[in-house]
Order: structure tokens, then sequence, then C-alpha cells
């Protein structure tokens, strides 16, 4: 088995596309990328739709990508899990759904259903939405829904397209308060983001808007997105109390987790809570965290995936690195895992705190350098055999729709992906670079003739990096190996097959040397 350290670069939000246009991985400078590729073997890989279980066609994103790296099987997610649910009528049947519903009952009858209300399929979907408020009314229950507006995963004024649709689709649906995503779904810990979405969640605090529609069109003119809305609070909305019941049709955990520790765990001390009441009963579509699911019903229960990467590594007896800022933090952690929020035996964990900006476009570089330095400080560990990194800066960036800044930041991620490399090739090891969906490579759309904010459904990169890659254009061509396309669950396999590890019958994934 070689000792000499094997590892992961995911370049988060870096696809492929043919036209330079628009395209901030094509028009940085990126000298060091642009030698990996011509120097060593590379490959194409699929990262979206069903090549990562999802529908066919839909944009591939961060969870997801990472779930299927971590565990090197194409996992079925959660999205088509639950459409399929309520096409089959299974989740009318669904028993924390019905446990959720006779506690509701047993409560004051109201039911607060927060989420995303977007098509976009990444955390959530509007149908889901539209579809437990029509189970929930049919209890008898009473539901007032909390929206949070979408904006990124979407371009960034759809909004009234999109609730046009969702009230056609399902009418007499009472949306009580709307907000953007940017306040009800941070992730980074700016607890005055949270503070915000849940004063007006729990006390009605923003604007009162009479026509909600007139509101949204106001805020577009003035310049503001459907991810920055502020707190809108509309005639339908009713006060939390004491007895009331809440859920969450959200399908994807990380931004949702703050705004529900805020409003049911009992330790939280992040900021005042006092206003929160003693719900009857909470729902999630699936678990949020450990310690939310002790708190929440959980309708979808997370699939068991055994013998992922890193239990495959600890296994072996080998020491493992997993590194990323805290925007990508959890891809690395706990969706790599499988879901498993507790390190595996020899897991060390790095996390570097992103910057505090209001958006990132302000500061392209995010916190590279210092990713850099803790990856190189890694690398060049004798005692470390494996590492994982995530640059979070070309899918963090690409979601802000500047062009400029998202060239700056492939400019910055490539300046620490040639440290990288340098340091690879010192110990005498391997490492694999690609990306885990794109992004930055579409900046603009030409369908609404704006900027383009979402993922896509485009190709990630794939180089094999180190003397064991040796085998592109280069001098080492004769002497190495070559890399076949394929998709994100073959990378674990591959990763194996770099340190002599048997792949495990679970992986399905296949080697790509």
């Amino acid at each position: 088995m070689s000792q000499a350290p094997v590892g992961l670069i995911i370049l988060d939000g870096w696809g492929v596309r043919g036209e330079a246009s628009f395209n901030a991985p094509a028009l940085a400078r990126t000298p060091h990328f642009d030698a990996m590729m011509e120097r060593f073997p590379t490959a194409r890989l699929a990262a979206s739709g069903v090549d990562v279980g999802l529908p066919e066609g839909q944009i591939g994103n961060s969870e997801v990508g990472h779930l299927n790296i971590g565990s090197g099987r194409v996992v079925m997610q959660t999205l088509p899990r639950i459409t399929a649910a309520f096409a089959r009528g299974e989740a009318a049947e669904n028993r924390a759904i019905l446990d959720f519903v006779a506690e509701a009952k047993a409560g004051t009858g109201r039911v607060h259903l927060l989420g995303l209300l977007s098509p976009g399929g990444v955390h959530a979907h509007q149908d889901h939405l539209g579809q437990l408020a029509r189970l929930l009314s049919g209890h008898g229950l009473d539901v007032r829904v909390h929206a949070f507006t979408d904006g990124r995963d979407v371009p960034p004024t759809t909004l009234p397209d999109d609730l046009q649709a969702f009230r056609r689709a399902y009418p007499g649906v009472k949306i009580a308060s709307l907000q953007g995503r940017y306040w009800a779904m941070d992730r980074d810990q700016r607890w005055e983001r949270t503070g915000r979405a849940f004063a007006a969640l729990c006390r009605g605090e923003g604007e009162a808007v009479a026509d909600l529609d007139a509101a949204i069109a106001a805020a577009h003119v003035g310049g503001t997105s459907d991810e920055f809305l502020y707190p809108m609070i509309t005639n339908d909305f009713v006060a939390m109390e004491d007895g009331d019941a809440l859920a969450c049709f959200n399908f994807r955990a990380d931004r949702v987790r703050q705004i529900l520790n805020a409003l049911l765990l009992p330790d939280f001390d992040s900021f005042d809570v006092s206003a929160r009441p003693r719900f009857a009963s909470a729902l999630g579509m699936t678990a949020y965290s450990d310690a939310l699911a002790a708190h929440m019903h959980v309708a979808f229960a997370p699939q068991p995936l055994p013998d992922t990467l890193g239990q495959v590594l600890a296994a072996a007896g080998l020491q493992q690195t997993r590194l990323a800022e805290t925007e990508k933090y959890p891809h690395v952690t706990f969706f790599f895992n499988g879901g498993i929020e507790a390190p595996n035996p020899g897991e060390r964990r790095i996390l570097v705190p992103s910057p505090k900006v209001a958006t990132y476009d302000l500061q392209p570089e995010m916190s590279a350098p210092e990713v850099g330095d803790r990856l190189i400080e890694t690398i060049l560990d004798p005692g470390n055999q494996v590492f994982i990194c995530n640059f979070a800066n070309p899918d963090m960036v690409g979601h802000t729709g500047d062009l400029d800044a998202a060239i700056a930041a492939c400019e910055a991620v490539d300046q620490q992906l040639g440290r990288a490399i340098d340091a690879v090739m010192q110990r005498g090891g391997s490492m694999l670079v690609t990306a885990d969906h794109g992004n930055c490579e579409t900046m603009w759309d030409t369908t609404t003739d704006g900027p383009h904010t979402a993922h896509t459904t485009n190709l990630v990169p794939l180089a094999l990096v180190g003397p064991a890659g040796a085998g592109g254009t280069g001098p080492e061509a004769e002497q190495g190996r070559t890399l076949r396309d394929g998709r994100l669950a073959d990378l674990a396999p591959t990763l194996l097959d770099l340190l002599g590890l048997s792949k495990p019958a679970a992986m399905t994934g296949e080697s790509l040397l």
C-alpha cells in the first residue's frame, strides 16, 4: 500500500463548457489548472440528473455531489423519493406525517409550514409544499405557509411566475410570510440574518403587505432580487403560539439547520429566542441533524449507506483529513460520510472560517489562501495518508451572478491548486482534481437575458496529478496511467485503486484508471 499521500481536491462549481463567453474558468488566468489539464491524464464526469440519483435533467448540487463522491455509488436522492411518495399516495400513509397530524390536532390545530418556495429542486420543491399543505389541510389543520424565496438556484427574479404557477396548482394555500433565503437559510453562523428570519416567523416583524404581488414587484423595481427580499408579513399571518405545530418541507439539511435550531433546540443561545412558542409537534421531510431529529418527526429518513470511502479508509487504518472553509465544511464531512455527523476513526477535520461579507463577490478569494495553507501542511505531513479538500469559491461567487468576481474566484483557487500540485509532486503522491457540479462556467442566462446564478447540468473536469498520473502529453506520457470518462460515483473507487485498496461490494462505482 502506498505511503505517499493520496487526495481529492473538489473545485466546487467549476464545470466544463465549450464556449468562452460568460465562462469564468475559460476567461480566468489559470496557468496551474491549464498546465495540469495538459500534463496529466484527464477525463470528464457527469454530475447531474440520473447520474447522481436525481430526475433526468435536474441540476446537480453540492450535497448530492459530495454524497455520491463519498459513497462511491449513485444515491437515489430525497427529491425523487418524496415526489414518488406523493404521486403514489404513500405520503398520506407515512407514519411520521400521521403522528405529526395527530399531535397537531391535539394542540391548536394550526401548522406553520416553512421552506423554500421554488421549482429549483436543490433544497426544496414547491410541489412538495403544495402537496404537503393539501394533505395537512385535508386532516382539518389550519396551514399557514412561511415561504423562503430563491433567486439563487433559479433565475434571480422569477418569483412572480413561480408564485403564479404555485397558486394555479394549489389554490387556497395561505402564505403568511415571505422572505429571501439570504435571511432564513444562512448556514455560516451569521446570526443577524437568522435572527431577522426568526423575528419575522415568530413575531411578524417585517413589512406588512396587503398585496404580496405588488410588494414583490416593487422590490424588484428597487433592485432587490428574490434571494434578498426583506421579510414581508401578509394578512394571513398569525403569530406562532404555544400548541401550534411546525413543519419544514425542505429536503436538504444544511441551509435550514440554523433557523430550525433557533425554533426547536432547547439549548439554543446564539440569539434571544424567548419569543418562540412551545410547539405541540414538529415535522421534517428528512433528518436535518442528529440534534433536530430528537425534536422532529422525520418523514423520509436517510437511506443507510454502508462502506463509504471514509469508513473504508478508517478500516484500513489510514489517517484522513477533511478540509474546507465554513460554506462547504458540511459537504466534506456530513454529506461526504453519507449523512453521518460523527467523524470516522482517524478522520481529522479542519474548518477555515469563511469571510464575513454580505456577498462573496465583495471578496471573491474568500478564504482560499488560508485553506491552501492548511492543505499544504496536510500534504506535507508524513502522518497523514489521505486528504479531501474543497475550494468553495467557484460555486459561492458564481451564485452572485458577477462575472468579474467569478473570474477572480477561479484565479484565486488556481493559485492554491498550483501550490497543492507542487506539494503532491514533492511527496511523490497522487491526487484527483475535480468538481461536484457546474456553476461558474455559465454566468449569463440567455433565456432571461440576465445573470445566471444557478448550477448547471454541464460535465465537470477530472485530472490525475502526480507520478501515478503521468500520462498526459508531457514527457511522462509513456509511463503513466490514463483516465476514462465517468460520473461522480466513480471517484471513491478510483481513490481506493490509487491506494491499492479493494473496493467494497456496496460501492457500485468503478475505478476510472
